[in-house]
């Protein structure tokens, strides 16, 4: 199924019913890191920056990171990468961004 417009509503609704999984944030960073659905739209991925949790965007631009290597991160083959960026967001999206000064 793709990403549809107010996805992050309704994860925000789901989690505040108590009736939210988890696998709905790895849905969410794969939909933006593959660009797929409504995230085709750059408008969309813009809005997403600002409405998803920073784990969501830290997984995606792991698995958008990753995909650049040809690694198989498609339909949770890299389970690992929502694990780090759940833990260190922060370090998570330093890892991602190619080109980074800090990394060795």
């Amino acid at each position: 199924m793709e990403s549809q417009p107010g996805d992050e509503v309704a994860r925000d609704f789901l989690l505040h019913r108590g009736d939210y999984h988890p696998v709905v944030d790895g849905w969410l960073a794969q939909a933006l890191a593959d660009r797929s659905g409504h995230y085709a739209d750059p408008a969309a991925r813009t809005a997403a920056a600002s409405s998803l949790p920073a784990a969501v965007r830290a997984h995606a631009a792991l698995l958008t990171a990753l995909a650049r290597t040809g690694a198989p991160a498609a339909d949770g083959g890299l389970e690992f990468t929502a694990r780090l960026a759940q833990a260190d967001p922060d370090a998570t999206n330093a890892l991602a961004r190619p080109g980074d000064p800090h990394r060795p």
